[in-house]
């Protein structure tokens, strides 16, 4: 009985939003630019060309850079839809993360195309 209601619990506190977080609704978003930056976080920044797929698991995206694959930064992001900037030069901001196989692995808050 007790499992259940704890399974019952956790089933309804996963369905409500929880606090903390840039929610969509307050997430800048425009044809050359989406998301917001918190000026209490000091963000990692990277310039390139937006492409589809990460490497071993590890990111969604990677961006294109000169240098070739060892240059790149692969991307994943729990704020912007990036499928939006594919095939474009953007810049990134963002938080580094850990990885085991990406050389740079970043969780994007903001994205610009650039020119």
């Amino acid at each position: 009985m007790i499992v259940l209601i704890g399974v019952g619990t956790a089933w309804l506190i996963a369905g409500r939003p929880m606090g903390g977080g840039v929610s969509p609704a307050t997430t800048k978003v425009s044809a050359t630019e989406a998301g917001t930056l918190d000026p209490s976080v000091k963000y990692d920044t990277a310039t390139g060309i937006l492409q589809t797929g990460g490497i071993d698991n590890e990111g969604t995206f990677h961006l294109v850079r000169d240098g070739g694959t060892s240059k790149y930064v692969y991307l994943t992001s729990s704020v912007i839809d990036l499928n939006n900037f594919l095939n474009k030069n953007v810049q990134v901001w963002g938080e580094t993360l850990a990885s085991k196989h990406a050389g740079w692995l970043m969780d994007v808050a903001k994205v610009q195309v650039t020119p």
